[in-house]
Formats: C-alpha cells, structure tokens, sequence
C-alpha cells in the first residue's frame, strides 16, 4: 500500500510526530527489556566494558555503553511510557536503539547461546538481554 500526500508531507506535524513517537516507543519497550536498575547494575560490570566499537573520544568507553547510559534516562524520565512524553533527542535514540536490536538479533544467534560472547554483553549494553527473550 501507497501513503497517500498528506501522509508522507506532514512529517513536521504533531500528528506525524505523535504517531512516530508511539511506533518508536512500542518497538523500544518490547526491544528494551531490561528495567533502569538492571541495565545500570550491568554498565558497572567490567565485562560490559569490552564489547563493542569504541568512541572517537578517546574516553575509552563504547558506542553501546554509552547507549546503556542514554537509556538509562529515558526510562527513568518516561516511567509511564507516555509517548508524548519522549523529546525529539529521546525518539531519535529510541530509533537508533531500536535498529541495533533488531539487526543484532537477526544475525547473531550466538547471542543467546554463549553469554561470554561480545554480542551478549554488546546487547546488554543497548538494553536488550537475550536470555529474557
């Protein structure tokens, strides 16, 4: 099926905005599968430290550990899972989040099978651990 003109126009529009929102919040909460408090207690582990592509920093950390942390807020700041409650910068990770999981879950079916390996702690780090699935 077509999306008709005003469909794919309005996406400035609040109305675009919101249904963007709830699509984005939907898949983020079902991908997203650890509460803050896990995910938290995770990042502090020293094996979540080495899996993934490091920052351009020079911080050391990696892209996904960071991730962990954005998620960390946006769940904490949205308890309700209110989608007219996320901010552009929320919906843009939740989106990045979202196709990360989804990639990583289609290709490494490793994840599950070994938590030693860099696609378990990698997915953790971005909030989804395998082992819940």
């Amino acid at each position: 099926m077509v999306k008709d003109n005003e469909t794919v126009i309005q996406y400035g529009s609040n109305r675009f905005r919101a249904n963007a929102a709830l699509i984005s919040g939907r898949e983020f909460n079902e991908l997203v599968n650890m509460t803050s408090s896990e995910l938290e207690s995770w990042l502090k582990e020293e094996q979540s430290q080495g899996s993934g592509w490091s920052k351009d920093d020079g911080s050391g950390e990696t892209i996904g550990h960071e991730s962990g942390r954005k998620i960390i807020d946006i769940l904490n700041k949205n308890h309700s899972k209110d989608p007219d409650q996320y901010d552009e910068e929320d919906l843009q990770h939740m989106r990045k989040v979202v196709s990360y999981c989804k990639r990583h879950l289609a290709q490494e079916e490793k994840a599950k099978q070994n938590t030693d390996s860099k696609s378990y702690k990698s997915l953790k780090n971005w909030g989804h651990d395998p082992l819940k699935s």
